[in-house]
């Protein structure tokens, strides 16, 4: 009996840390954005105002700021004083989004 009792409080402390660590789909309209934004991809140049109406330069530098890959291209490219290409090699963080 005692450990089935002990086994118990393992599997339920096991499943509260689930619960709680375990990664969950993002709901409402701020999630829809990012899931959108996340797979999209840098339209070709003439579509400049397309692009313009996902991302503004606001001030962001950095890619713990950035929220995807395409964003943060945007803001290399586009934006002023960003710190996301290290290695200069045209691709911003490439340990976070851009991998």
């Amino acid at each position: 009996m005692k450990n089935v009792l002990i086994l118990l409080l393992v599997a339920g402390i096991a499943w509260l840390g689930y619960a709680k660590y375990s990664p969950k789909p993002a709901s409402g309209s701020a999630g829809q954005r990012l899931a959108s934004v996340s797979s999209a991809s840098i339209p070709p140049a003439r579509d400049d105002e397309a692009v313009a109406s996902l991302f503004k330069c606001d001030g962001r530098t950095m890619c713990s700021q950035m929220t995807s890959c395409a964003e943060a291209t945007y803001f290399v490219q586009h934006c002023p004083n960003t710190r996301m290409d290290g290695n200069n090699d045209g691709v911003p963080c490439e340990r976070q989004w851009c991998n």
